[in-house]
């Protein structure tokens, strides 16, 4: 019923639209004009058992005169029909009456001969005075035949007296067709009519749509705030829900993309700047030592940009990128944290740091295996680079029946409380610790702990001088099987209370 639509060859997807509204106006048409034909044959049928029944009743009167102008005297048939009750049977100007009397054997006694008759005997089922009906066929007509026998107690069936008469079925044929039509034609006119309102219906119910996509179209291109379901139909609101936390996320991924933006012409504009004034540094100078040292120069600065662009990219994909995304799965943090202690060691030697890891036993979490290395990552990182040579840091893992602590503790220059609450912002350094970074890896910490529903803290070691970064982790732990069923009959009735009991 919906329009077809013109769609490019090379243009699959326009293959498949559909219309929403012919789609509906489909599935509502569709089983109408499927059953209107049913209808019509239904209507024809009961059409005719109507038209059929006051002509079988004038048809089983006629069979009643007929027998009472019937005497049987002694077994045999006595007919006294008066020309009268003839005329009477012959005067239909539509259909044609025929009618005859047999008596046993198949005798004519009045009427047509060539009329066909009965099976004769009559079966265990007639009984004699009852008048029976029957379609036949006589000169090539369709006759409807009404029928009675006559009889005497004890009288073997073979003597019975058939009586029948037949009557033509066009008068039938007409009033069937009458009643047909004046079922049928009004529905030429009632279908299109429902048609036209079930259009008009469909318009009018389909108007919400149209108003949801005209708020859509309206609002401006950098507008994401969610749309109102005020006024949104029921079936509507968990699409406007969908398309809300949709728009949540892509405000989300956009604020990210934009402070990334935003931090990274910060920060790289010092780096850059250095290392252009190097650059001009080792052009003018003509001392090979000095150029060396420039060179040297220009190679750390190289490298502090590099670090921090890891980290600026590290931010943005742990913020709004792909790896948030990611399916967090069941996993032994001390492994993970083993891993990433291990990987860190030559960084500790170099710098004379005495690198540990304490960790007696399998700490089960679910979480994002990269990510956590990056969370594990930084907060190394941070603690070597804020701990002095001949120093400690310890990374520990502490596990119970609900949760999962991680902590790396260091005894390098330590920090105070109000410092503490600041060195998870960005590009946040403490100002007297006396070396170089930018300031990111808290954040990324932090960031990383609350996709994992968690909270990162730093906080004076309050055993010695130093500082102590806490992450704590749910606990996860293995579904519990269910118990197998028991061996024999004799456990499971051990267990089963007696009858009765």
């Amino acid at each position: 019923m919906s329009a077809p639509r013109a769609s490019s060859p090379h243009s699959p997807a326009s293959e498949t639209e559909r219309s929403l509204f012919g789609e509906i106006l489909d599935w509502m048409l569709a089983p109408l004009l499927f059953v209107w034909p049913l209808s019509i044959a239904f209507t024809h049928y009961f059409a005719n058992n109507v038209a059929n029944f006051p002509y079988d009743q004038a048809l089983r009167e006629h069979v009643t005169a007929i027998a009472r102008q019937v005497k049987l005297v002694n077994g045999k048939p006595l007919l006294s029909l008066p020309a009268s009750a003839r005329a009477m049977l012959r005067a239909d100007e539509t259909d044609s009456v025929y009618f005859h009397v047999l008596a046993g054997g198949g005798k004519l006694l009045a009427g047509d001969k060539d009329l066909p008759g009965s099976a004769s005997p009559p079966d265990d089922s007639i009984v004699p005075g009852e008048v029976y009906l029957r379609d036949a066929d006589f000169k090539g007509q369709d006759l409807r035949m009404a029928y009675t026998y006559l009889a005497e107690p004890q009288m073997a069936k073979e003597q019975w007296v058939l009586i029948e008469v037949g009557e033509t079925t066009e008068k039938r044929s007409q009033l069937a067709n009458k009643i047909v039509a004046s079922v049928i034609l009004p529905q030429f006119i009632i279908i299109p009519l429902a048609v036209m309102l079930v259009w008009f219906g469909l318009s009018r119910g389909l108007r919400p749509l149209t108003r949801l996509r005209q708020t859509i179209e309206a609002r401006e291109p950098d507008d994401l705030s969610p749309i109102a379901t005020r006024r949104v139909p029921e079936e509507l609101e968990p699409l406007v829900e969908a398309f809300n936390e949709m728009l949540e996320r892509m405000k989300r991924s956009v604020s990210a993309q934009q402070r990334f933006v935003a931090d990274a012409a910060h920060q790289m504009r010092t780096p850059l700047t250095g290392l252009k004034t190097q650059a001009q540094f080792a052009i003018r100078e003509t001392d090979p030592e000095a150029l060396r040292h420039a060179l040297r120069q220009i190679a750390t600065g190289v490298d502090r940009a590099g670090r921090l662009i890891n980290q600026l990219l590290t931010l943005a994909r742990t913020e709004g990128g792909e790896v948030t995304q990611q399916k967090h799965e069941p996993l032994d943090l001390a492994e993970l944290i083993r891993d990433v202690v291990t990987d860190w060691v030559p960084a500790a030697i170099e710098k004379n740091i005495d690198l540990g890891l304490e960790s007696d036993k399998p700490a089960m979490i679910v979480g994002n295996p990269f990510l956590l290395r990056e969370l594990a990552k930084n907060l190394l990182d941070n603690a070597l680079r804020y701990t002095p040579s001949g120093g400690h840091v310890t990374c520990r893992i502490l596990a119970n029946q609900a949760t999962v602590l991680l902590e790396v503790e260091d005894n390098g220059v330590g920090i105070s409380e109000e410092q503490a609450e600041l060195v998870f912002e960005r590009f946040y350094r403490v100002d007297d610790a006396g070396t170089e970074g930018s300031g990111l890896g808290l954040a990324i910490v932090q960031e990383i702990a609350m996709q994992h529903d968690s909270r990162a803290s730093l906080r004076p070691n309050p055993n010695r001088r130093g500082a102590v970064a806490r992450v704590a982790f749910a606990a996860w732990h293995p579904p519990v099987p269910p118990p197998p069923p028991p061996d024999d009959f004799s456990e499971l009735y051990r267990q089963s209370p007696p009858i009765g009991a």
